[in-house]
C-alpha cells in the first residue's frame, strides 16, 4: 500500500462498511449463528490483472481480527477464468459483512490495473512514462491510483496540492502564458513551496512563448496531431520535460510515444476502465 496512509485505509474501510451495513446486516444476523465460521474463495471469472488482494486482507482484518487469509495470487499477476486469488476462514457474519466491500473494491481496482497493464504493454521498449490523471472517482483516488501502479503505469499528481499545472483556463484568467508563470513563481516563493511546474500549450506559437520565457519543469502538448507533436518534441530538444495529452487510447499511444515525448498522460486509465468479474463464495 505504498503511498497510502494507514489512517486513510482504516477510515475508508470503516466508512464503506457503515454505508453498506448501516444499523446491521439483518439477513446474516437472522440466519447465521454468531459463533459460526466459514471458508470462502475469491474466484476469478474474467481475464486480466488482479488488484486489491492486499486491501481485501486489510478489510477482513478490520471485521474479524481472528480470520485466516491465504493468498494464492499476488496483486499485479495475470489471472484467467477459474483462478482462485485467495481463501478466507473467518466468522461467518463478519465474512458476509465484508463480502460486497471486498468485491466492489477489487473489481474496480482490477479493472484499472488491467487497463494500466494494456497501456504499459503498448509502449514496451520505448523510453516513455505513462501517467494517470485526476479523472478518478471522488474519494476513491488513492485506491484507483494504487491500481494504476499495480498495472505498471505511473501516477501524476495526487491532487491540486502537490504539482503546479498551468492549463488554458489559468492562462486565460491571467492574461498570458508569461504572466501565469511569473505569478506561480511569486506564489511559490512567498509560501516557501517547491513544486514541479507543468504548463499546457495548444500550438507551436504557445510553445515558442514558453521556451522564450522558461521557468517551468514540463511542457504539456495538448491535442497535437502526430506530425506537429513530433516537431514540437524536436523543438523542445530536452530543454524541458515533454508530455503529450489528449486523444490517447490503446490504438494511438504507441505512435504518440514514438515521437520521443517523455510522458503521456492518459485519463482513460481510470475514467474508462471497466471491472474484472469476481465472486466470493463460501465453500464446504
Amino acid at each position: 500500500m505504498q503511498g497510502i496512509s494507514e489512517s486513510w485505509i482504516n477510515t475508508f474501510i470503516d466508512q464503506a462498511l457503515q454505508e453498506d451495513v448501516g444499523a446491521g446486516d439483518y439477513t446474516s444476523l437472522a440466519c447465521i449463528q454468531p459463533t459460526g465460521r466459514s471458508k470462502a474463495s475469491l474466484k476469478v471469472k474474467d481475464v486480466g490483472i488482479i488488484a486489491g488482494v492486499e486491501l481485501a486482507e486489510r478489510i477482513m482484518k478490520r471485521v474479524d481480527p481472528d480470520h485466516r487469509f491465504t493468498r494464492l495470487i499476488e496483486d499485479g499477476n495475470d489471472v484467467c477464468v477459474g483462478d482462485i486469488a485467495f481463501t478466507i476462514e473467518a466468522n461467518s457474519q463478519a465474512l458476509l459483512k465484508a463480502e460486497r466491500l471486498i468485491l466492489n473494491s477489487m473489481q474496480r481496482m482490477s479493472g484499472i490495473a488491467t487497463m494500466s497493464e494494456r497501456f504499459s504493454a503498448e509502449v514496451e521498449g520505448l523510453p516513455v512514462t505513462i501517467l494517470d490523471t485526476r479523472k478518478t472517482t471522488p474519494l476513491l483516488r488513492p485506491l484507483e491510483k494504487w491500481a494504476v501502479r499495480i498495472g505498471g503505469c505511473s501516477n501524476y499528481r495526487d491532487g491540486l496540492y502537490d504539482w503546479i499545472m498551468i492549463k488554458d483556463n489559468h492562462i486565460a484568467a491571467c492574461g498570458s502564458i508569461s504572466s501565469a508563470i511569473d505569478r506561480v513563481h511569486t506564489y511559490l516563493k512567498a509560501n516557501q513551496l517547491e513544486l514541479g511546474i507543468t504548463i499546457e500549450v495548444k500550438n507551436l506559437l504557445e510553445l515558442y512563448e514558453v521556451l522564450q520565457h522558461g521557468g517551468v519543469s514540463r511542457i504539456m502538448l495538448d491535442n497535437f496531431e502526430l506530425p506537429i507533436l513530433r516537431e514540437a518534441v524536436a523543438i523542445i530538444d530536452h530543454r524541458f520535460e515533454s508530455e503529450a495529452s489528449g486523444g490517447v487510447n490503446l490504438h494511438t499511444v504507441r505512435k504518440i510515444a514514438e515521437t520521443g515525448v517523455d510522458y503521456i498522460s492518459v485519463g482513460a486509465l481510470t475514467h474508462s476502465a471497466g471491472v474484472l468479474d469476481l465472486s466470493l463464495k463460501i465453500v464446504d
